[in-house]
């Protein structure tokens, strides 16, 4: 897995909101915003409007669990058009798959090429590559997500058996530029088993 924080933006312009909501003056409604920040039922709205952007490569079966936060929005490598455009390598997986499946997974690109090539339907050929492909599979996504988001994701899954989770919230509470508006990590849920050193 791998995590780039690529850009942070809106927390100067939630302040300012914050502050025009509370009637405090700006040099106090940093303050404010930290105590609001764990009260939810509409109380830290602040964290609606403050955007991360995150670069990940990680494997499809963690992509399936992060679909589930619905208030962001991902754009990604897209399977369907890249599958079949290079021969598969361990590396393309989260841990290695067996070279069985990876020599029958590039038998199938090997047919799809020369199908396309032969300018027959290559629609079968591609179902059956998806088909087979293994849920380790490395998917990289843009994704877009704000800091409640980011907040239910922490308090979700900070404890999750995912070792994928553990990465992505260490990381996230180490890059980001406002960390004291989300949920703390305790030392039993840092990063120990994934040093952040490995996370690109």
């Amino acid at each position: 897995m791998k995590i780039q924080l690529i850009r942070e933006a809106g927390a100067k312009e939630a302040l300012l909101g914050l502050s025009l909501s509370k009637g405090c003056p700006m040099d106090r409604v940093a303050e404010v915003a930290v105590n609001l920040s764990s009260k939810d039922g509409g109380h830290n709205k602040i964290l609606e409007s403050i955007y991360v952007w995150l670069d990940i490569t990680a494997p499809r079966y963690w992509w399936q669990e992060a679909d589930t936060y619905r208030l962001s929005t991902k754009q990604s490598d897209s399977t369907m058009h890249t599958i079949h455009k290079r021969y598969l390598m361990q590396e393309d997986f989260e841990i290695p798959i067996w070279p069985a499946t990876l020599t029958r997974l590039n038998l199938l690109v090997d047919d799809y090429i020369a199908m396309k090539n032969d300018k027959k339907d290559t629609t079968e050929t591609l179902v059956r590559l998806k088909n087979e492909l293994p849920e380790g599979f490395l998917q990289r996504r843009v994704w877009v997500m704000n800091y409640k988001c980011i907040r239910n994701i922490m308090l979700q899954r900070r404890d999750h058996r995912l070792p994928q989770w553990h990465v992505f919230c260490t990381y996230i509470m180490k890059n980001i530029e406002h960390p004291e508006l989300l949920p703390t990590l305790s030392d039993r849920q840092l990063l120990d088993t994934f040093p952040l050193s490995q996370v690109a």
